[in-house]
């Protein structure tokens, strides 16, 4: 048995090293703008302790800390590798297919484009929607309730993290259409199948919407309503590449029974 699976765990090495390779090299060129980068990260924190500071009706004094003595070095690795991530993953996403591609009929490999690119593009999308409409929403009602009370000091090294986990969770929900796209095009769903499957969906939406995002309803609902509307875009998308055929049809599609008596 691992005779016959040692080809494969030598392939998969081989996708998994370039990956790292990959993330490596556009780390090296992140790191050089990772002043630029964590202005971007922070951009959101800094908007949000400003409204507070109206909602508060005062002058709020909310700083940025850092409780390390190499804080600063770290948040710029953490950022840096952040950036990284994003920029190498159209060649992580065609190491995945190249991956799996040798066990897929020859019509099936063309769907290499759309995973890469349509991968891609789904993700950028979801990192674009949770930085402009989810992080801001959720960390201005994060920060703004109890501000007449309280004023807030943020740790920059939670923050970045806490960005991160955002950023990239929202990123692959966001890959929903693109999975249900492949896995109809492999014949693997069909749109009766997510139909069916809807009511369990949201349940699993809404416990990964709480999980992957800050621990009050506004953010969770941010995740988990786009998703509800990518989940019936995955409907029509595997609609179109795989629909179901209705028994009906599928036995007016079958030839006529020849009558030998005649």
């Amino acid at each position: 048995m691992f005779e016959e699976m040692k080809p494969h765990l030598v392939e998969l090495r081989k996708r998994i090293g370039l990956s790292v390779i990959a993330v490596i090299i556009m780390f090296g060129i992140s790191f050089s703008f990772h002043n630029e980068i964590l202005s971007w990260v922070t951009q959101p924190l800094n908007d949000a302790l400003v409204h507070a500071s109206g909602v508060a009706k005062k002058a709020l004094e909310g700083k940025v800390t850092t409780h390390q003595v190499g804080g600063a070095f770290f948040v710029a690795l953490k950022v840096s590798f952040f950036a990284a991530f994003l920029g190498a993953l159209p060649f992580i996403l065609y190491q995945i297919w190249l991956f799996i591609a040798p066990g897929l009929y020859a019509n099936e490999k063309k769907m290499v484009i759309p995973f890469v690119v349509g991968g891609s593009i789904m993700f950028g999308v979801g990192v674009l929607f949770a930085y402009y409409v989810a992080a801001p929403l959720g960390f201005e009602f994060l920060i703004s309730f109890g501000s007449f009370l309280y004023t807030p000091f943020i740790n920059i090294e939670d923050y970045v993290g806490f960005f991160t986990k955002i950023m990239i969770g929202f990123g692959i929900a966001f890959e929903l259409p693109v999975v249900a796209f492949l896995l109809g095009a492999l014949g693997m769903i069909t749109d009766r199948t997510l139909i069916d499957f809807f009511k369990y969906a949201v349940v699993l939406i809404f416990i990964a919407a709480a999980i992957l995002t800050p621990p009050d309803v506004l953010s969770q609902l941010l995740m988990a309503i786009p998703l509800v509307i990518l989940y019936g875009l995955s409907i029509l998308i595997v609609k179109l590449v795989n629909p179901e055929i209705k028994k009906e049809e599928s036995n007016n599609s079958l030839p006529a029974k020849v009558d030998n008596d005649s």
